[in-house]
């Protein structure tokens, strides 16, 4: 069966293009042909997806099959207008490029450094963050990927035991392009705050980083109410030359995850897949 992609890949390219171009590897590409051959997954977003804090190494560890190379381009702190001003975009469409693939599946996700108060980051919800990710939708597509958005994964923050919802803004705004555009669509966030919720503020410590302060524990486990933590990351130490390696500099806080909540996060993201992108699917491990 072609991709249901293809006919959306179409309508997002003018007439000229489309006569210039022979078919693209989505058009191409079946599920049988991308079981049988070397694809891509590469993944976009900010720390909630990157290494050392987020989802993203448990998916591509845990999550794809031999049949895929799996390369997680996240970084912590960027927003959907950073990651494209600091050329780390241009890295990923170089990857979508790279010849001798079948199909490359590109998955994008930001909303966490978008909000505001994220100086050099933040970005305007209304005008902005849209029009940010409608572009990396067309552009992942000129370069011959498939597009998939996901929702940013709550923030683990509870007041009176529920999730306070702090992202449904941003989440709400990647379902309408979604659904604009014709690009599937993985609900991280609807998925994620279910989870969330359902553990509590007591249990959904075991998701973050490193455990809690005594004080925090106590307070979720007494009130339902998560109180004040750092969300950004500590400036390393420093370190003699002599010594000099790449060190995590893991704290407790309510939006970055340690192993047990990355192992999480990407079974979620896995199982979504499956379910939402039926093209993904034979390179999928769940």
């Amino acid at each position: 069966m072609n991709l249901a992609l293809a006919a959306a890949a179409a309508l997002a390219l003018p007439a000229t293009a489309l006569a210039q171009q022979g078919p693209s590897r989505a058009e191409m590409a079946t599920e049988a042909s991308i079981a049988e051959g070397m694809n891509k997954v590469i993944l976009v977003g900010d720390s909630t997806t990157a290494v050392g804090s987020g989802w993203g190494p448990m998916f591509c560890a845990n999550h794809t099959t031999q049949a895929a190379a799996c390369l997680n381009l996240a970084r912590g702190g960027r927003s959907s207008g950073s990651y494209r001003a600091e050329g780390l975009w241009d890295i990923a469409l170089g990857e979508m490029r790279v010849d001798g693939y079948g199909t490359i599946f590109v998955l994008i996700g930001f909303g966490h450094n978008d909000q505001p108060g994220k100086p050099g980051r933040s970005t305007d919800l209304e005008t902005e963050f849209p029009a940010n990710m409608r572009r990396y939708v067309q552009e992942a597509r000129a370069a011959g990927a498939v597009p998939i958005l996901f929702t940013p994964p709550t923030r683990r923050l509870f007041k009176d035991g529920k999730v306070e919802r702090d992202l449904d803004p941003w989440a709400d705004a990647i379902r309408k392009i979604a659904a604009e555009t014709g690009t599937p669509l993985v609900d991280l966030n609807a998925r994620s705050t279910q989870i969330v919720q359902a553990m509590g503020p007591s249990v959904q410590n075991l998701t973050a980083e490193i455990p809690p302060p005594a004080e925090v524990a106590a307070a979720a486990a007494i009130d339902g109410v998560t109180l004040p933590s750092a969300t950004g990351r500590a400036k390393p130490a420093p370190v003699p030359d002599d010594l000099r390696v790449a060190k995590m500099n893991w704290v407790y806080d309510y939006t970055h995850l340690g192993e047990f909540g990355g192992r999480l996060f990407a079974a979620v993201m896995a199982d979504e897949l499956a379910s939402e992108v039926p093209e993904i699917r034979e390179l999928l491990r769940l």
